[in-house]
């Protein structure tokens, strides 16, 4: 078991739904201040508009939405598929491509995350790599024509 690379690939995609719906868990929940100093954070953050031309006027917990939002659809995206090729039986070669894709894509997540962000989503980011990892070392070798 712990030698078929389906294992480690289910194990990649309940952590990417894991991930995001923990992460979209932040979208939901409005932050409570502390003290002053953190009201009026909070208040610019929702209140106070960029002009970024052309008529667009976000707020700063607008553009932090979105990109929130997007990570936890990143996770939903990658999940959906891998879960969706793993239920087909894809051919192992055609899913190696897609895992190496994914490895590349969660990589430079994690890299980000790492950089920019706090201990659960770097931990989560990390974990989905590692399992992708694990899959691309169980694959099976493919074979070589004979000459």
């Amino acid at each position: 078991m712990l030698k078929r690379y389906t294992f480690w690939l289910w194990i990649a995609v309940v952590l990417m739904f894991l991930t995001g719906a923990v992460h979209s868990i932040g979208l939901f929940v409005r932050p409570v201040p502390a003290n002053e100093v953190e009201r009026q954070l909070i208040e610019l953050m929702t209140t106070y508009k960029h002009d970024l031309g052309a008529g667009f006027h976000p707020t700063m917990g607008n553009l932090f939405t979105a990109l929130s939002s997007c990570f936890s659809l990143l996770c939903l995206l990658g999940g959906l598929t891998n879960a969706y090729l793993l239920k087909k039986r894809i051919e192992a070669g055609i899913l190696r491509g897609i895992v190496w894709i994914n490895l590349l894509v969660f990589g430079i997540c994690f890299v980000i995350m790492l950089v920019f962000t706090f201990l659960p989503p770097i931990v989560l980011t990390g974990l989905i790599v590692l399992f992708l990892m694990l899959t691309l070392i169980t694959f099976p070798r493919p074979e070589k024509p004979a000459a």
